[in-house]
């Protein structure tokens, strides 16, 4: 399914994130949050009143609509009950698509081009769970809204989009400045609709403590997930040696054989992982790793799957 693109290896493959529908239906279990937003939609809540199924009888109190008086309970007690329905809300499913230049990166397949494939796999997995699904991708000065919508024309637009962005980062060069992970973050809460399942898919090599003031704001409005892609590499610097690095156009030597660069690069990659983890905690978010060599529906059917284990998926 997740096969490389025949033409450009640097490029998400549109029809690789096409076909990914199909595994994303597998997701059975794909998260079914308590939403907050009255609308139609395939979940139930924990907001009581009048709906399609019936929940519970409770005491009658006053305000209570006396249509709902359960008359056999009330006859039987002598003491008047009321029927409570749990009603079906939607949630909406939002993916925040990392494609900066610093996910231009990978020993095996970049680092960019399996944010898409994750992307592409969560907004199916909406689709599939009859949720209005979209998102923003954000590139290095730019970025890209799709509105939520239960809509197949709305997916494959968010997924063109993925592709063109992904392609941008083969084209563009290394810009000096760009957007911060912060700054994404809170353009992120302004599209954000309560109720919400929020995705993140970034390698959060920016993560700071700026960062979490606008998490905190998103894991308010809904239910809040980073999916964290990485390299081996950036865990650990292969054998003592000298190593060909680049970006299609430039090269440079890197030297594993230097334990100051060894000893920077992997304590950089622990600390992230810690900072995320401890976050992660925090706000109750999930946390879903992705290495570069995985198989991006093999992860997610370990969360979301049939047969996924019980509670929430950590790192």
């Amino acid at each position: 399914m997740e096969t490389i693109s025949s033409q450009n290896p640097a490029i998400a493959d549109l029809q690789t994130m096409v076909r990914m529908r199909h595994g994303a239906r597998g997701l059975t279990n794909f998260p079914k949050v308590q939403a907050r937003q009255m609308l139609a939609g395939g979940h139930k809540s924990r907001f009581r009143g009048r709906g399609m199924d019936f929940d519970q009888v409770r005491i009658y109190q006053p305000g209570d609509d006396i249509r709902n008086i359960d008359w056999r309970v009330t006859a039987r007690t002598q003491i008047p009950h009321t029927k409570m329905f749990s009603e079906e809300r939607e949630r909406p499913i939002l993916v925040i698509s990392d494609l900066r230049a610093p996910m231009f990166f990978g020993s095996q397949r970049l680092k960019s081009v399996v944010a898409c494939e994750v992307s592409a796999a969560l907004v199916w997995a909406g689709l599939a769970a009859n949720d209005r699904a979209g998102g923003l991708i954000f590139g290095d000065q730019h970025q890209m809204d799709v509105k939520a919508r239960r809509s197949h024309h709305s997916v494959l637009q968010f997924i063109h989009g993925l592709k063109d962005y992904s392609e941008k980062l083969v084209t563009s060069k290394q810009l000096l400045e760009s957007i911060s992970l912060a700054s994404m973050l809170e353009e992120a809460r302004r599209f954000t609709l309560p109720g919400s399942t929020v995705f993140i898919v970034s390698d959060f090599h920016d993560l700071s403590e700026s960062c979490e003031r606008h998490l905190f704001d998103l894991a308010r409005l809904g239910n809040l997930n980073f999916c964290q892609v990485y390299d081996s590499i950036e865990q650990k610097l292969p054998p003592p040696a000298r190593y060909g690095v680049t970006d299609g156009t430039n090269k440079i030597a890197l030297d594993t054989g230097n334990q100051l660069v060894r000893h920077r690069i992997e304590k950089a990659f622990s600390e992230r992982q810690n900072h995320l983890r401890i976050i992660s905690e925090k706000l109750s978010a999930g946390l879903l790793t992705f290495n570069t060599e995985q198989s991006v529906i093999g992860v997610l059917n370990k969360a979301y799957g049939k047969h996924r284990s019980k509670g929430r998926i950590k790192a």
